[in-house]
């Protein structure tokens, strides 16, 4: 891994700091590029190191502008454990956020709902995880900062700041555990039932090894799922990945309007 060869590529490219945040974008949430001022983007294939993103719903660029007076910096699309076989998959792109003096982690994702409450369209932050995939992003790290901490791994600061953007827009924002299996199959109704007991309220195929990755280089992160889908069984669902797309291409709006409050909140953090 050469960070630094990566954080040269995108500078010399047009892409430079500072920047106020950092925002991953999930299955079908790549239109909120769209929401950018004086944008300038890179294809993650042209950036050394960087992954290729292979599913629908991911375009693959890094996306640099300014948004609500501030500048942040977009990864429309990521690369995922299922794809590669790496839980790391993601490493590079979030070191370069560390490289780049980036102070917040922004992530988000299309999830499935396991509580019947929490239902399709809805927004929810992510408060704490469940690593159910049996993978780590940082084995094989030979470093002591691979025992690395995930007590409060979710910033409360931030989630703070998530909440009064929230209520600025007027949007429910509940909070809930997100548990990560490795995919790329839907998980089985038994599989469901066993994250109810275990204490989760959604369920996806990315984002953990995300935070692990950012709390090992010390970064701020919080995480926001739009949910797309009841989880396989509940109330007789079968999910499907067009369903996902689709339903998260129709919660788009809040979710950008959210995403927009946060980064104009982010002052206070």
């Amino acid at each position: 891994m050469n960070v630094q060869e990566a954080a040269e590529f995108v500078r010399a490219n047009g892409i430079e700091g500072p920047f106020d945040a950092a925002i991953v974008l999930g299955t079908g949430l790549g239109s909120l590029v769209d929401e950018l001022t004086e944008a300038a983007s890179l294809a993650y294939a042209d950036i050394p190191y960087f992954p290729h993103s292979g599913v629908s719903g991911h375009a693959g660029r890094l996306v640099a502008g300014r948004m609500e007076g501030r500048r942040v910096l977009l990864f429309q699309g990521r690369a995922h454990y299922y794809e590669t076989g790496d839980a790391g998959a993601m490493r590079v792109p979030v070191a370069l956020v560390k490289e780049l003096g980036i102070p917040v982690l922004l992530l988000t994702n299309a999830a499935g709902s396991v509580q019947e409450k929490i239902r399709p369209g809805s927004l929810v932050a992510v408060a704490d995880h469940l690593n159910l995939s049996g993978a780590n992003p940082l084995l094989r790290d030979s470093t002591e900062g691979r025992f690395v901490s995930l007590t409060g791994a979710y910033d409360a600061g931030l989630r703070a700041t998530l909440r009064r953007a929230a209520e600025r827009t007027g949007i429910e924002l509940p909070e809930g555990v997100y548990a990560w299996l490795s995919g790329p199959s839907f998980e089985t109704p038994a599989e469901i039932r066993m994250v109810q007991v275990l204490g989760g309220d959604l369920v996806g195929m990315s984002t953990v090894p995300e935070v692990i990755i950012a709390r090992y280089y010390g970064l701020k992160v919080a995480a926001v799922s739009v949910v797309t889908n009841l989880a396989a069984g509940i109330e007789g669902a079968s999910p499907s990945h067009q369903e996902t797309k689709d339903t998260a291409a129709e919660a788009a709006d809040r979710f950008k309007r959210l995403v927009r409050a946060f980064v104009a909140e982010l002052s206070d953090v």
